[in-house]
């Protein structure tokens, strides 16, 4: 009786299948990867339009949107200058009752500030909905649980007018924060009725990449990480309210057209988005932004060191071609990284009257 002999594969089949094994994998990922990250997105447009609510259910008990930070009357030096370290309560601190944190809320003194061990409690905590699933840095530079990728928009380039946003300081000293000047009378309580060019048309908040600290300064042109450091523009010197829109366009161009090979600055960025609980009298601090460059750009400063109301805090984010933005009314847009700036600037300011179009963001 004549026995059946098996074939098995031989070596050149084997590699065959591997390699088809191969190439569907290289097909599917890609595919597999854009789904998660539009997953991604989907929740952090989620993110924004609970922090909208919150701040709309917030205007209603209190009939003004929540400070950019507040609680000056708990440091000494208030509301001149601040030790080192002492961080004010920062706006999102204000809507935690409103955003299903009321134990949270119950535990934070306002007699002390955000970095003292009174109010660890509250800074150690991470809050999820101030978290984008697509940031990558998933730590703290102090705190590692601590971190926020949304920041509040304090408003436009300040040499057209200083803290014209929807979020900003409560107040309203001629000195103010930090040497920050308050008297142009922009900063302070406000309700709806501030948004003079429309709540569909004004930015509440948008997201912002943490920062990080380098030992070694990064080129403006490089893929390390330049979107979470900042960059000197030597030569111009923005001046609040009286510089004007020559001056700002100016900054803008200046920062726009940096050389590749620029260094980013000596000053540590990590404080950027680094505290959720934190405010700070320098602006670049923890939980706020601009509309001075456009959405993804570089985030440039004047004059060392960076954290003043005079630099372009750049929205940031790492999904592809923009980022999202929620507006005064609740709502929340995907805003291009190809915006041009004069739309962006104009949805930056509250009252600023200038005319957009429902096509042109």
């Amino acid at each position: 009786m004549q026995r059946r002999i098996s074939r098995g594969f031989t070596l050149i089949e084997l590699l065959v299948v591997i390699a088809i094994i191969a190439v569907l994998i290289a097909l599917l990922l890609p595919a597999v990867q854009a789904a998660r990250e539009a997953a991604r997105r989907a929740q952090c447009v989620n993110n924004l339009k609970q922090l909208g609510l919150a701040v709309q259910n917030y205007i209603s008990q209190q009939n003004a949107f929540p400070p950019l930070f507040t609680n000056f009357s708990a440091f000494p030096s208030a509301p001149t200058a601040l030790a080192n370290g002492d961080w004010m309560l920062g706006w999102a601190v204000s809507i935690l009752p409103m955003m299903e944190q009321q134990a949270l809320f119950n535990a934070t003194n306002y007699s002390f500030g955000a970095d003292q061990p009174q109010n660890l409690t509250l800074s150690q905590s991470k809050v999820s909905a101030l978290i984008c699933p697509s940031e990558s840095l998933n730590t703290g530079t102090w705190l590692p649980s601590s971190f926020i990728n949304y920041a509040a928009n304090f408003g436009g380039p300040c040499n057209i007018s200083a803290w014209n946003g929807a979020i900003t300081p409560m107040a309203s000293s001629s000195t103010g924060v930090n040497g920050l000047d308050f008297s142009n009378g922009n900063v302070g309580s406000r309700g709806i009725e501030g948004i003079q060019d429309g709540t569909s048309n004004t930015a509440l908040f948008s997201e912002k990449l943490n920062g990080i600290t380098v030992t070694t300064p990064i080129p403006a042109g490089s893929s390390g990480q330049p979107l979470r450091v900042a960059f000197l523009v030597s030569g111009i010197t923005n001046t609040p309210d009286t510089g004007g829109a020559a001056q700002a366009v100016q900054f803008y161009q200046a920062c726009k057209n940096l050389s590749t090979g620029t260094l980013s600055t000596a000053d540590a960025f990590g404080f950027s988005g680094a505290v959720w609980a934190g405010g700070h009298g320098s602006t670049l601090r923890f939980n706020a932004y601009n509309h001075f460059n456009t959405p993804n750009g570089l985030t440039c400063i004047d004059t060392q060191p960076p954290g003043d109301v005079t630099d372009a805090v750049t929205a940031s984010s790492n999904h592809s071609g923009g980022v999202n933005v929620g507006l005064c009314d609740g709502s929340v847009r995907f805003v291009k990284s190809s915006i041009s700036y004069q739309t962006w600037w104009g949805i930056g300011s509250r009252a600023g009257s200038e005319i957009i179009s429902s096509d042109s963001f």
